[in-house]
Order: structure tokens, then C-alpha cells, then sequence
């Protein structure tokens, strides 16, 4: 579809709409907002503008559609899979000055937040009343709701308590055409036509911009247990997942982690420590939360008599203190980062039934010895998430660039031989739509451009996501 440009009368009606201060065209200004975390890609959108109301968003899309110009949602930038790029230039749409915990219901356990608040302040707040919002991704300092909403995403709680969309009951969503709906009802239960709300949630701001959230909210857990499990053997780690659970055990959290990607860590992030046996080849981090410290003491050693059975390394590190545990989560959290500033890389979020977490592992290291690549993996393994992160270390620019997606389509066609789909929580955005053939039927696509056309028949909203 051809789109017209940012041109003065449509600049001019911005102004109007936000006020002068709140429309950006400088380069730098642009180039920032043109990036995420999606490796090195960068799509800056012709003009910023910072809406702070519901009804200016509604107004910018209602141009939108008179001009027949793009219009981008934008968030906090943390994407790992370039959602939030504007791809087709047009109007960047910031969501940051949507940064009110709108009230936190006390009775109800829901809270009404708007979609730039950090996740982790919002979280913070909520615990002053013990209160707990769950969904913790690895950005969750620095990303917003509205971005989680978006791309649906998890993290290591997500393992016990859900995603994203296991927290959304309500939305109030600007549509393409300037329209302010609510998608469903603030209530526990709604079997009330179809379900909007869960459209929305993971539709990458395709659909339409979330403006506010009412979000479902559980008692925090007072306690919990971190023990960190090394092996000698990433297989027999990724084996040891499984039988956690089959042993009747649901862990707070449950992360793999190579022991490549926890050295690079050590490497590159100050106050990143932690000592390891030269044999190490893989590392588990479990944890277990609740109420009843007898309880979690006795789950722990459950867990402990499961992995010796995969032949764990004995020597396992139980966090004595909260900065000892603050430590363990800090190196987990930081290796995405180290990676990056390890090498040029490729991360592909890969998801599997638990049990078959070893034949991933296995195979994505044959694809990487057959095509001359590194890669190193880690992430939510009581999920079955794990992302693999190709590094382009040798490889050539042809190799990288020609050979590679190759070598990318045959990891993601494993991955759905093995029961599993191309993204866990990361989202499809703009790098992984290329591959969504593989996971659906040509019937199943056209469903999704369906429900897409129906929303948007313009074609203006983040263009050029999902599909």
C-alpha cells in the first residue's frame, strides 16, 4: 500500500491536537524512538507526538485516516521484536505521558493503570498494599504495561501464576477510526460475546492503542526459596524440567541457562559474580513462594531429589539472604544484555512442550554445527520458553545475512515438529513474520489479515507487523 507523507497541514493539526511542545521532527529525537532492543534495526518514524488523553489519541488516528498516513504505537522501546519500529515512516504515537496508576481497588484486587506505567513501579506500588501483579518480564524496570499488553508478555513468574493475558480483564482501546471502546467487563468472569480483550492483548498495537487497563490482582506471596542447581550436561538439565513437575511440584520460577551466557555475564556486567566448577555446562534457577515456610522447605527438597536423579551437580547453592537472591536474579536478568555486548546476534524465542526441551536443545545445536553457527540459550525452561540466541561471531556477512534465515526457518520448523510455535512472549513484529507459514495454514493467515481488515481497513495502524 502506497501512504502519504508528514506534510505542514498535517503537522499543523498535531500541534493542535497536543500542543507544539509534544511534536517532535529533529533527527536525534526521531532516531531514538526509531529503535528497540530488536538487534540492530532502526525505522524512525517522520514525526513524534506525545499524546497525554484518550481523546487526542482518538483525534491523531482520525487524521490518521484522513491522510492516509501510518501511525505507530510506541512504548518503552525494551521489544525484542521490532513491534514498536516504524517501518512506513508516518506518526510515531509516544504512550509515556500514559504514566498514571489510575486506582489500585483494594476489595476487588484489580487496579486501573494506564498503559506507560514501568512495570516494576507498578508492581513496587502494589506491594506497599500486598498486592501482587505477577507478569515480571526481564525488562520490567524499564518497560511499559501497555508494551506488555502488546506483546503479551511473561517472564519467570509466568511459570505459576500466568502471562499477561491471564491478568487483562478490561481495556479501553482507541480503534483505527478514532472509536473509544471497552473490550469487556471488570469482572472475574465474562462469558459475554466474543472475547475483545483477549484479541487485543498480544496483537502488537495492530488492532488498536490501549489507553487504559484494568488489571486482575492476587495476594503477594510473603516467602520464597532460590536454589541455584549446576550440571555437568545441558541436556540433563533441560531433562530434569519435566520431572519437577511430574513429581507434583509448580515452582515460582524455572530458568535455564547456559553456562556460556552466565560467563558473559561475569564478563561484561559489573556486580555480576558468582563461582562455578570448570565442568559446568548448564545452570537451573528455581524458586518456590508461598506462606508456610515448612511447606517451601519441604518442596525444596523434593525438587533436590528429582535433579540428583539427573545427575546434578551436589553441591547446590541455596540463597541464604535477599542479596544473595537479588544477585542470582541480577545475573539471570542482565544476559541478554551480555550477549549483546558479546556479539552481533539473532534471538529467536522459541517455545516447546517442557518434556521436549532436550530434543530442542539438541537439534538447535545440530542446525548451528551444520551451518557453522554459535548459539547460546536460556529462558523460562518451566514454560518450555527458550530463546536461542545465534551469535554471528565468524560467520561471514554473506553467511549471515543469505544463509542464516535457512538455518532460522529449519529451527522454528523443529520447533513445531516438537509440539511448540515461534514465540513464547517476544511477539512475531517485524522479524518473525516471514516464518509464520510454518506454525499456520494459508486458511489460519488469513483469518489473522481478516480480523486485521476489520479493525483497520486502512491499513494504518503499526503496518507491516504479525503477518
Amino acid at each position: 500500500m502506497q501512504y502519504n507523507k508528514i506534510n505542514k497541514l498535517l503537522l499543523d493539526c498535531l500541534s493542535d491536537i497536543v500542543g507544539n511542545d509534544f511534536v517532535f521532527v529533529d533527527e536525534s529525537t526521531l532516531l531514538d524512538y526509531g529503535v528497540d532492543h530488536t538487534e540492530d534495526l532502526v525505522f524512525p518514524p517522520e514525526v513524534l507526538v506525545k499524546p497525554a488523553t484518550k481523546e487526542q489519541v482518538s483525534e491523531i488516528l482520525k487524521l490518521s485516516n484522513l491522510h492516509k498516513v501510518p501511525v505507530t504505537p510506541i512504548g518503552a522501546r525494551t521489544g525484542l521484536s521490532g513491534g514498536c519500529l516504524s517501518v512506513h515512516g508516518g506518526i510515531g504515537l509516544s504512550m509515556e505521558r500514559f504514566n498514571k496508576i489510575v486506582k489500585v481497588d483494594k476489595d476487588n484486587f484489580q487496579v486501573f493503570v494506564q498503559p506507560g506505567v514501568i512495570t516494576q513501579l507498578l508492581q513496587d506500588e502494589l506491594e506497599k498494599d500486598g498486592l501482587y501483579y505477577a507478569p515480571d518480564p526481564a525488562s520490567k524496570g524499564s518497560c511499559f504495561i501497555g508494551g506488555n499488553i502488546a506483546e503479551n508478555s511473561g517472564g519467570p513468574r509466568a511459570l505459576k501464576y500466568g502471562v499477561t493475558k491471564d491478568f487483562v480483564l478490561n481495556l479501553e482501546v482507541v480503534l483505527p477510526n478514532g472509536e473509544i471502546i471497552q473490550t469487556g467487563a471488570n469482572t472475574l468472569k465474562n462469558a459475554t460475546g466474543y472475547n475483545l480483550t483477549q484479541l487485543m492483548v498480544g496483537s502488537e498495537g495492530t488492532l488498536g492503542v490501549v489507553t487504559q487497563a484494568t488489571l486482575k490482582l492476587i495476594p503477594i506471596p510473603k516467602l520464597n526459596k532460590l536454589i541455584l542447581v549446576c550440571f555437568n550436561s545441558a541436556i540433563d538439565a533441560c531433562s530434569a524440567v519435566a520431572s519437577i513437575f511430574k513429581a507434583g511440584i509448580t515452582p515460582s520460577a524455572l530458568e535455564f541457562m547456559e553456562r556460556f551466557a552466565v560467563d558473559w555475564t561475569i564478563k561484561n556486567i559489573e556486580d555480576a559474580h558468582l563461582d562455578m566448577n570448570d565442568d559446568v555446562e548448564a545452570l537451573l534457577l528455581i524458586e518456590v513462594d508461598g506462606n508456610n515456610e515448612d511447606l517451601l522447605f519441604e518442596e525444596i527438597e523434593q525438587i533436590v531429589t528429582v535433579l540428583a536423579k539427573h545427575n546434578c551437580d551436589e553441591n547446590i547453592l541455596f540463597a541464604e539472604d535477599q542479596a544473595q537472591k537479588d544477585q542470582l536474579w541480577f545475573i539471570r536478568r542482565r544476559i541478554g544484555e551480555a550477549i549483546k555486548a558479546n556479539s552481533v546476534y539473532k534471538e529467536e524465542d522459541t517455545v516447546v512442550p517442557r518434556f521436549m526441551l532436550p530434543n530442542l536443545l539438541q537439534g538447535v545445536k545440530e542446525i548451528g554445527n551444520r551451518y557453522g553457527f554459535k548459539s547460546v540459550c536460556y529462558g523460562h525452561a518451566g514454560d518450555g520458553n527458550l530463546p536461542v540466541n545465534i551469535l554471528k561471531g565468524e560467520l561471514t556477512s554473506e553467511q549471515w545475512e543469505i544463509e542464516l534465515p535457512f538455518a532460522i526457518r529449519e529451527i522454528f520448523e523443529l520447533t513445531v515438529s516438537l509440539g511448540g510455535t515461534l514465540s513464547g512472549e517476544h511477539g512475531i513484529g517485524l522479524v518473525q513474520k516471514q516464518y509464520m507459514n510454518i506454525p499456520f495454514k494459508s486458511v489460519e493467515l488469513e483469518l489473522m489479515r481478516s480480523i486485521k481488515k476489520v479493525f483497520d481497513p486502512n491499513n494504518l495502524l503499526n503496518p507491516g507487523k504479525i503477518v
